[in-house]
């Protein structure tokens, strides 16, 4: 072990390694920095269809109107719903801040309760009423906080795609997120994440699939997607939401996106 012909040639070893590594990994960084950069507009206003879908098949559904909106580089969400009656009038609103050392913001309202409850980050890993969804997963995820590596390529009914892992950096993110691992694909012509797999620490996995898009005005926007939880090969729980009725860049009050107008209602 101490020959230096061997230390030699390891060491030209392990650079050529490290060298792709970072190749690798800068690559799969800059794809992520597109995803993150890609135009989904000023504004936003859709109608969303929540299906829940338990174990046995069991279905109920839930009718929400949903509205977003870029304030400088941060954006705001909002969203209502409108049935059945034992969600009825409950709202919830998110600020989503650019700014990485700035947790984001979330309050629910429940109209039960006639309160607004902020959303800790203790709980954001909770499921979003009932959904296959998280609190953590109605915002968009900091890349500062993960570490990326592209894994191969791909294609996703019939379109080229990356397959992009990402990791956690720290274990506030992870206990976070209650993620410790997601795989993402992501279509080489748009951007999108169309798929990926979430890793839970509780061993149990989400499965996200963007079932149907389509390209509006040069930005690309959802029409059907899912959300899947399995433990092992076993399925626990699943959500569908379909979106229709969307305007994009249409005039949207700054006031709408207030705790005030969660109580309010639409």
């Amino acid at each position: 072990m101490n020959a230096k012909k061997l230390l030699f040639l390891l060491g030209v070893g392990a650079s050529l390694l490290s060298t792709q590594s970072i190749a690798e990994e800068t690559n799969a960084r800059t794809i992520m920095e597109k995803v993150d950069a890609r135009d989904d507009g000023q504004t936003l206003e859709q109608d969303m269809l929540m299906i829940l879908i338990d174990k046995n098949e069991n279905e109920r559904t839930r009718d929400l109107k949903s509205y977003a909106k870029d304030f400088g580089e941060d954006e705001h969400r909002i969203m209502f719903f409108k049935n059945p009656s034992d969600v009825k009038n409950t709202a919830f609103l998110t600020y989503d801040y650019d700014n990485s050392a700035k947790d984001d913001d979330q309050w629910l309202y429940l109209p039960a309760l006639k309160k607004v409850k902020r959303i800790p980050s203790t709980d954001k890993s909770s499921s979003f009423m009932g959904s296959d969804f998280s609190y953590f997963d109605m915002t968009d995820r900091d890349l500062e906080n993960y570490d990326f590596k592209l894994l191969k390529e791909t294609k996703v009914r019939g379109h080229e795609a990356w397959m992009i892992e990402s990791t956690p950096r720290n274990q506030k993110v992870i206990d976070e997120s209650g993620y410790k691992k997601s795989i993402a694909i992501v279509r080489k012509d748009n951007y999108v994440v169309v798929r990926a797999i979430n890793f839970l620490t509780n061993g149990k996995m989400k499965y996200l699939d963007v079932k149907e898009m389509h390209e509006e005005s040069g930005i690309w926007v959802i029409d059907e997607m899912t959300m899947t939880t399995k433990k092992n090969k076993r399925t626990l729980h699943k959500t569908i939401l379909k979106f229709s009725n969307i305007k994009l860049n249409g005039a949207v009050e700054d006031n709408m996106f207030t705790t005030r107008r969660l109580e309010k209602g639409l």
